[in-house]
């Protein structure tokens, strides 16, 4: 089935950075598995190049082209490469972060961050969960209190925070109110140099080696007033807005490393023989291959329409729920099937579909997990009479 969500001008742009990822990304990416890290100099590189930012004003040195289109673009160039070290800090500066510094923020705190957001000489991250609340935003315990001096006091800990050791502007959730629930709600930038700011240890994963994944700790950290993000007490009004393109952007990787996997596999069962015959000859790999398509095929036209309302303005919450679930189930069970096609190479992590598999675990739960998607899918049916 022809796609018809795209005309020439992105079609262009993924010409640009698919050169751009094979002649500054692809070959270093072992290197950075093996580090642990994506150098801060990549994402130099890509928004020196344009690709970071699109829809930072010009005034800003952005594009000024808000169109999510390009940021899908991105993600299946990345998906097919299999470069989700480097894809996971992109999407988080891009597709992630970018809205709420874009959304909520006044004209001097555009003028002081999104320049170097464009230029990747800041890099953002986005700071919610804690050690005990998971999806559960209203029981947040970390507290911004204002003192004498109007500042802010920060006090607490987040967890499971993407590119937490490499980041330098840190969008937090904290409680501004801590009586209140949703309504104490707020949120704060933090400077990667604020004292009382302390990463800790970069947490080990199973799968995205080179994705940083860390700890905060925040005690009596000093946040001038100036970087409350909108109005206090609006801060889950902010996140809950913003999740369903996060939640979009989780669903374009899940069918976008499904489609790789079944790219790379039709091609390997087409030279790997066994019984003297390529095994993509036999009946079992033409269904497992037929079932697979079919599934990404399906997976993809309900990504692509629901992406042209997020483009409108007018995606729902529980549509971007629908593609986020289903989109990463599909890449759990594409990618597991196509690995079995390739025995036991395909345990081996030199081959990408190896590193693909560990990569796909991680999709079922952040930005929300797989029972969250069914659940807020569930209450829009308005099933209780």
């Amino acid at each position: 089935m022809k796609r018809k969500l795209y005309d020439d001008e992105h079609e262009e742009f993924r010409s640009s950075f698919r050169s751009f990822l094979e002649r500054e990304i692809a070959p270093h990416a072992e290197e950075w598995d093996r580090q642990r890290a994506v150098p801060h100099d990549a994402f130099r590189a890509a928004g020196q190049a344009g690709f970071l930012g699109m829809a930072v004003p010009e005034e800003h040195g952005g594009a000024g082209i808000e169109d999510f289109r390009f940021n899908q673009v991105q993600s299946e160039e990345i998906q097919r490469l299999g470069l989700m070290g480097f894809g996971m800090g992109l999407g988080l500066h891009n597709d992630l972060c970018l809205p709420y510094l874009l959304e909520c923020t006044n004209d001097e705190q555009k003028a002081r961050w999104l320049p170097g957001v464009v230029s990747g000489d800041l890099l953002p991250s986005i700071a919610m969960t804690e050690p005990g609340t998971g999806s559960d935003l209203a029981s947040i315990a970390t507290t911004a209190i204002k003192g004498d001096d109007g500042a802010y006091r920060v006090d607490g800990a987040k967890t499971f925070i993407s590119s937490g050791i490499s980041t330098n502007l840190v969008i937090l959730a904290v409680k501004t109110d801590p009586a209140e629930r949703h309504r104490g709600l707020s949120l704060v930038v933090v400077d990667g140099d604020t004292p009382g700011f302390e990463r800790g240890r970069k947490l080990d994963k199973i799968g995205l080696p080179a994705q940083d994944t860390a700890e905060l700790f925040f005690s009596d950290a000093r946040v001038p007033a100036e970087n409350l993000l909108g109005e206090e007490g609006q801060g889950f009004r902010y996140l809950s807005r913003n999740l369903a393109q996060e939640r979009m952007s989780i669903a374009i990787q899940g069918v976008g490393a499904a489609q790789a996997a079944l790219d790379w596999t039709v091609e390997y069962v087409r030279e790997r023989k066994a019984f003297g015959k390529p095994i993509g000859a036999l009946q079992n790999t033409r269904f497992v291959l037929a079932e697979c398509r079919t599934e990404v095929d399906v997976a993809q036209a309900f990504v692509d329409r629901c992406v042209e309302e997020l483009v409108e303005g007018t995606l729902s919450a529980e549509d971007a729920a629908k593609a986020k679930y289903w989109c990463s189930e599909v890449q759990g069970r594409v990618v597991d099937r196509c690995l079995q096609l390739f025995g036991g190479y395909g345990y081996m992590t030199e081959y990408p579909i190896a590193r693909a598999y560990q990569d796909a675990r991680i999709t079922r739960i952040y930005g929300g997990t797989t029972e969250i998607m069914k659940e807020i899918i569930g209450r829009s049916m308005r099933l209780e009479g």
